[in-house]
């Protein structure tokens, strides 16, 4: 068995070594149909286009995508050439949902939330978005959600913010392409934080700076783009808080997709799965005055990506491929 992988997806070398007879890693956006023609079996993330024209004359039978986005993938292809598909739904969600609580903390720390008075609006309550609802609740927020298909529907209009947390799709009866667009931005009447960490063109960056500049929009939070990694500097140097797509990845939620693929390739080949990766540990200092919020900040800030990101915003996917490790909060105070 060949398998060509992408080579930012860590913590599965070892496994697949033991697994495959033969495994290249490539980068996910240089992948190309002459690396494929051989191969068994891809697995990539977001960045590799995954249709007609890369597999098209290989011998690949599965195409796994360790993320739990999966527009990448040329679907309608894949299922008319009988090439199987997975992506890996609810592998990070609990990062997202990290990401989104350190968000809410430094918001109320900027005097821009208040708990018990402030409302959030959750776009989206599948994986992530129903942590994210129940999270918010937990902090003490008025919750609403939205999600037609689903049967929720309520007025975003009266939040104090709104979180973003569906699958980018341009079709069919709920299409989420620019779905916060301009007519959405003005339609805005409590001037909310909008926080994006779905999909880049699920809210128009374009309507979303002019939102922000005329004061429709408070301030807004964004860890994917349109466009990405070529990303808007007018928008990235209005966010409050603008990081490259890495809210979902902690160390956790990697390896959570990780041993979701190792179970697909292995049901897809029928091979018997014996493997269990685990994520590395970390030291994380916390200090026993420390309040809970403290300590949940002191796991992750997003700050820190931020502030990295403006830096250097051309260093967008250097900084991505290179994430340091991350660890999702699981402390008790000492």
């Amino acid at each position: 068995m060949k398998l060509i992988v992408d080579d930012k997806i860590p913590y599965i070398r070892e496994v697949l070594d033991e697994l495959a007879d033969e495994v290249v890693y490539l980068p996910g956006s240089e992948i190309c149909a002459a690396d494929v023609k051989d191969a068994d079996g891809l697995i990539v993330r977001t960045r590799t286009r995954c249709d007609e024209q890369l597999l098209s004359g290989s011998r690949v039978s599965i195409v796994a995508t360790a993320t739990i986005g999966y527009d990448h993938l040329d679907i309608d292809y894949l299922q008319r050439a009988g090439i199987q598909w997975m992506n890996c739904p609810g592998c990070n969600a609990g990062s997202v949902a990290q990401y989104v609580r350190s968000v809410l903390i430094l918001l109320e720390r900027e005097g821009w939330l208040r708990r018990g008075q402030s409302v959030v609006g959750v776009v989206g309550c599948g994986h992530v978005g129903s942590l994210v609802r129940q999270l918010a609740q937990e902090m003490g927020y008025a919750v609403v959600v939205s999600d037609p298909p689903l049967g929720m529907e309520c007025d975003l209009r009266e939040c104090d913010l709104i979180t973003y947390h569906v699958p980018l799709t341009r079709c069919g009866d709920y299409p989420t392409y620019h779905m916060a667009d301009e007519r959405f931005m003005q339609s805005l009447t409590r001037w909310p934080i909008i926080v994006n960490t779905s999909r880049g063109a699920v809210v128009d960056n374009d309507a979303l700076l002019r939102a922000l500049c005329s004061g429709r929009v408070r301030q807004a939070v964004l860890d994917v783009w349109e466009g990405e990694p070529h990303v808007n500097l007018a928008l990235l140097n209005k966010v409050y808080i603008g990081t490259p797509h890495i809210a979902g990845y902690s160390a956790d939620g990697k390896v959570n997709a990780d041993n979701m693929v190792i179970e697909g390739l292995c049901r897809h080949f029928g091979l018997e799965n014996r493997w269990h990766i685990e994520p590395p540990a970390i030291d994380i200092e916390l200090s026993a005055t420390d309040t809970t919020d403290d300590q949940y900040l002191c796991y992750y800030n997003p700050l820190t990506d931020s502030q990295k990101l403006k830096n250097a915003p051309a260093d967008f996917e250097l900084l991505r491929g290179n994430y340091p490790v991350r660890r999702e909060c699981s402390f008790k105070k000492p």
